[in-house]
């Protein structure tokens, strides 16, 4: 039985209240009684093999952005005094995020961590795309400049350039027709040979803006199509993109379909995927947004659904477990 949570994050009271989706995760968890402690990740340590954080119990949450909430001391726990451990935890995907996945690796088979730790560290959110070629767009992931131009005239001169462990849109680049800037995005963006960039296939169907997918273990439960502004190519709301009700096309289901057993393997629970037209360009998998906006323009309670799933697995994991144990 479910009884206490963990949360590693961003500092909660920070958090836009009408945007987080971890916010909602956690309203929920209280809602159906649960205990919640929530700490940051430089808050977590190992001593004698066995991890800890100290943690701030959630004694009150509210929709009020002037006073969102109070939390408790700070104390010390086990990560095995949780039944449920969830990384929330934002980009940047650098090495203390690594180190943080390590750790949790670390917490005892009684407490389920979601996302999986393993799955955070191995799966970039650009990267994971190409385990699915057939999904994608034309893409190139290269430090070699000569390369990645070659690749922009193979395109017919024009791509989109973007870093690898970039996030919320933030330098994404449109180059088109023999823009003189190139040389300088590329040699920005692969640091002279030192860094891996991303260039990718133009979809036009941008314009009309690209969809948010929520998958929830394995299973899709609500989109929103984000719009970009006129003056951006880009969608991401962190940038200018808005939000709009969206119905799935077949063709996104049929995405869906397809990556659903390789998440429900890597016990990803919770993936916000990113599609252009009929192209996936993204599985996010960190520290997916766009619940809120979803509930709101479908009437839904994402969130729901998602502790649904989380206490339907945590059922089905105990159970498996005293059936491993019976003699």
């Amino acid at each position: 039985m479910i009884q206490r949570i963990a949360v590693v994050m961003d500092p909660l009271l920070r958090v836009d209240v009408f945007k987080d989706t971890t916010f909602v995760m956690i309203l929920e968890a209280l809602a159906r009684g649960y205990e919640v402690h929530v700490c940051t990740q430089d808050k977590l340590g190992v001593r004698d093999g066995q991890a800890y954080g100290a943690f701030q119990r959630v004694l009150r949450l509210t929709r009020d952005p002037q006073s969102p909430g109070e939390l408790g001391p700070s104390t010390v726990h086990g990560l095995g005094e949780f039944e449920i451990i969830w990384m929330r935890k934002d980009p940047p995907v650098d090495m203390a995020y690594s180190y943080t996945t390590q750790l949790l690796d670390l917490a005892p088979p009684t407490s389920w961590v979601l996302n999986a730790p393993t799955a955070l560290r191995s799966y970039n959110e650009k990267l994971f795309c190409f385990e699915f070629p057939s999904l994608t767009p034309r893409t190139l992931l290269s430090n070699d400049a000569r390369e990645l131009k070659a690749f922009y005239r193979e395109l017919g001169e024009d791509m989109v350039l973007k870093p690898l462990d970039g996030a919320g849109g933030k330098s994404i680049f449109r180059v088109i027709g023999g823009d003189k800037n190139l040389n300088g995005l590329l040699e920005m963006m692969t640091d002279d040979g030192r860094k891996y960039a991303i260039a990718q296939q133009f979809i036009p169907d941008v314009r009309q803006g690209d969809k948010r997918i929520i998958v929830i273990d394995g299973e899709p439960v609500g989109a929103t199509l984000r719009v970009p502004p006129a003056d951006d190519n880009r969608a991401n709301i962190h940038v200018g993109g808005r939000c709009v009700k969206t119905e799935l096309t077949a063709r996104e289901r049929e995405i869906c379909a397809a990556l659903a057993p390789t998440l429900r393997r890597a016990e990803l629970m919770l993936v916000g995927l990113d599609v252009i037209g009929d192209y996936l360009t993204e599985i996010n998998i960190t520290s997916p947004t766009g619940v809120q906006e979803i509930n709101q323009l479908d009437g839904v309670c994402l969130e729901s659904i998602l502790w649904d799933r989380v206490e339907a697995g945590y059922r089905e994991r105990a159970q498996s477990s005293r059936l491993a144990t019976t003699p």
